[in-house]
């Protein structure tokens, strides 16, 4: 779930509401279109009691030659080693304009917010040689998703971007439910049968 999203022109805008700093690198790279696992993408980090636009790259190589991880489920994420360091101390928001998934036809689903332009995806980063990866918090679908997918991201209100960084209320924040999405498809094959 979550294998690719992306970010619209515009994006910056309503980030620079939210963020106190911007890395100079995100000024100088546009960061428009989509985003596979491993590729370089801004995420906000809590630093010096400030919200701080940076860059990080997606996904966790964990073994040697095997499958990248760019997810990690809120039913399990405290309590697998892999990740308790980095959902314990290196919390991340990933600004999004929406992301895909497909359905069992293989169907390319587009899932957006209908009351913003960016959508804050949860998420957490750690350091693998020299560099820093994230991996985005997936859930079980709200009834927005259940048709394409049965797990979505965990994805935050504008008004809850700082509690994230709150070790008292990431908890809590795991267990709530999610925002309801709207869907759009390219193409939607028609069943005969009902």
């Amino acid at each position: 779930m979550c294998g690719r999203y992306y970010i619209e022109s515009g994006w910056e805008g309503e980030i620079e509401d939210v963020v106190q700093d911007i890395d100079r690198r995100i000024r100088q790279e546009q960061f428009i279109g989509d985003v596979h696992p491993t590729d370089l993408a801004p995420v906000i980090e809590m630093e010096n009691q400030r919200l701080k636009l940076n860059i990080c790259r997606w996904g966790y190589s964990l073994s040697k030659g095997k499958n990248l991880v760019i997810n990690a489920r809120v039913e399990s994420v405290l309590d697998k080693p892999s990740f308790k360091n980095g959902i314990q101390y290196h919390r991340i928001l990933i600004p999004a304009s929406g992301f895909y998934e497909w359905n069992q036809l293989k169907e390319k689903n587009m899932f957006t917010r209908s009351d913003s332009t960016v959508m804050y995806l949860t998420g957490f980063c750690d350091w693998f040689k020299n560099e820093r990866r994230f991996v985005i918090l997936t859930m079980a679908a709200n009834e927005s998703m259940k048709k394409v997918h049965d797990r979505m991201p965990l994805i935050l209100e504008k008004e809850q971007l700082r509690d994230w960084f709150s070790n008292d209320k990431m908890k809590a924040i795991l267990h709530q439910k999610s925002v309801m999405l709207k869907r759009q498809a390219e193409y939607e094959q028609q069943s005969l049968f009902w």
